[in-house]
């Protein structure tokens, strides 16, 4: 969130960094917040997940309107790591309220690199104990990706050959994903025929080599892209970074001047950021056993904002967001989240969706045209957010 560096009314040239609170008005509306931002943030998370879920749901939603969500949703992270997260940290450790050493180094992007870096140490360290593990149980996988196959977590990017396979490896039964993916196949199937038949290059499906290593002996592949373990550590870095932002607008929200346009903003913006979210958890592939995940993953969401907004009504007599020690908070905790969220938009999402799946590198220049268009209109209204809040 933007910051505004309040003047105090006797003496125009010295800044209030710290005395008094919060603005106390529309309290009522405020309160009434909590509950409105709840909805939002619920709707937007919940709805891709339940509707997935739901077989009623599944057969009269066209597959497209995942996609859509999908690929809307992957946009809208970026352009949150960037617009709502990088620069106003980047405001807030540049506030003339902290010490001239705050001034001498952009802190805000040295904090996200670190961020970004941290996670993707945290990811490979977690795809090689992965990798490890297999290889005790005599099983290969292609750590380079040359069979295009996808990297641990990112849930969606997996072609769909592969997809099926791993969910019957683990639970024999594999008529509720045949039947939820049967009109996508038919398409995707259709697509492919259409490019062989014009001649076009086609893309390997990203099989792991777990494939090849084990169809002979009578098992069925399961690659390490569909790991439970991999998909939860994905989606948890995704959350922590979305949850922190989420905490932090929700105390924004509670004692900011400008409210009520803040207010309007953010039920948009909470909207579209869970469903940025949700999509990502509806794609999730689980043993029946975690599949509470997905749920826990959007409610934590929902609940965050609203729960930062009730606790910005409990203190803002004597909390200042323009405070020293709220400037140099929420600007390291905002620069770090927007690293997280830059990682996982560009690497995990943008890069795997797009550049790792063979489904999409085979698919008509329509559907990539769709899916990236999509993408860049999520980004652009998230963007556009960013002028209010």
């Amino acid at each position: 969130m933007r910051r505004t560096f309040h003047i105090l009314a006797d003496d125009d040239d010295q800044l209030n960094c710290g005395s008094g609170g919060g603005d106390r008005s529309d309290t009522g509306l405020r309160i009434a917040s909590i509950f409105i931002i709840l909805i939002g943030s619920l709707a937007g998370a919940l709805f891709p997940v339940l509707a997935r879920r739901n077989k009623w749901l599944n057969q009269r939603i066209p597959h497209r309107v995942f996609d859509t969500a999908k690929y809307f949703g992957s946009g809208v992270i970026i352009s949150t790591g960037l617009i709502h997260l990088l620069e106003p940290a980047t405001d807030a450790l540049s506030s003339p309220c902290l010490s001239p050493a705050w001034q001498d180094y952009p802190y805000a992007f040295g904090i996200c690199l670190i961020s970004m870096f941290l996670i993707f140490i945290v990811e490979v360290s977690a795809f090689r104990w992965g990798t490890a593990r297999l290889k005790r149980l005599g099983l290969v996988h292609d750590a380079h990706g040359h069979g295009l196959a996808s990297h641990a977590a990112h849930g969606p990017e997996t072609d769909r050959t592969a997809q099926g396979n791993a969910a019957l490896s683990r639970n024999g039964n594999p008529e509720d994903e045949i039947t939820r993916e049967k009109s996508h196949d038919a398409d995707s199937t259709h697509s492919h025929s259409h490019a062989h038949g014009q001649g076009q290059p086609t893309f390997p499906h990203a099989h792991s080599d777990l494939e090849t290593g084990k169809r002979s002996q009578g098992h069925q592949p399961h690659a390490v892209g569909d790991s439970p373990t991999a998909q939860i550590i994905g989606v948890a870095i995704l959350e922590f970074g979305v949850v922190l932002h989420s905490i932090l607008i929700g105390l924004t929200l509670a004692v900011n001047e400008e409210f009520k346009i803040l207010f309007i903003v953010l039920i948009f913006h909470q909207t579209f950021e869970g469903l940025g979210v949700g999509s990502r958890l509806a794609y999730l592939r689980l043993p029946p056993k975690y599949n509470y995940i997905p749920i826990v993953g959007g409610i934590l969401f929902g609940v965050t904002t609203p729960l930062g907004i009730a606790v910005g009504l409990g203190v803002r007599t004597t909390y200042n967001p323009d405070s020293t020690t709220a400037s140099i908070v929420s600007g390291i905790l905002d620069a770090f989240s927007s690293g997280i969220l830059l990682y996982t938009g560009l690497v995990e999402l943008m890069a795997h969706e797009f550049l790792f799946n063979s489904d999409m590198l085979n698919s008509s220049n329509s559907h990539l045209a769709y899916a990236i268009g999509c993408m860049v209109a999520g980004a652009g209204i998230m963007a556009l957010l960013g002028r209010w809040a």
